[in-house]
């Protein structure tokens, strides 16, 4: 079973780490405006964690 990345907890298909950040009726689209880049020549993102893909599934025994 995959693990939320929002919350800890294994997955339970919410969708909630989908929703648009700057709008919450919104699947997010990676339309990048949260991003706020239009006075950036360069992208930039803050890593809070890094998980490799062990941390989102669980091996059924």
């Amino acid at each position: 079973m995959k693990k939320c990345v929002l919350y800890d907890r294994d997955c339970i298909d919410c969708n909630e780490c989908n929703i648009c950040d700057l709008d919450s009726n919104k699947i997010c689209d990676n339309c990048e405006k949260c991003l706020h880049l239009e006075d950036n020549d360069y992208k930039g993102v803050v890593i809070d964690e890094i998980l490799s893909e062990k941390d989102y599934t669980k091996d059924e025994e």
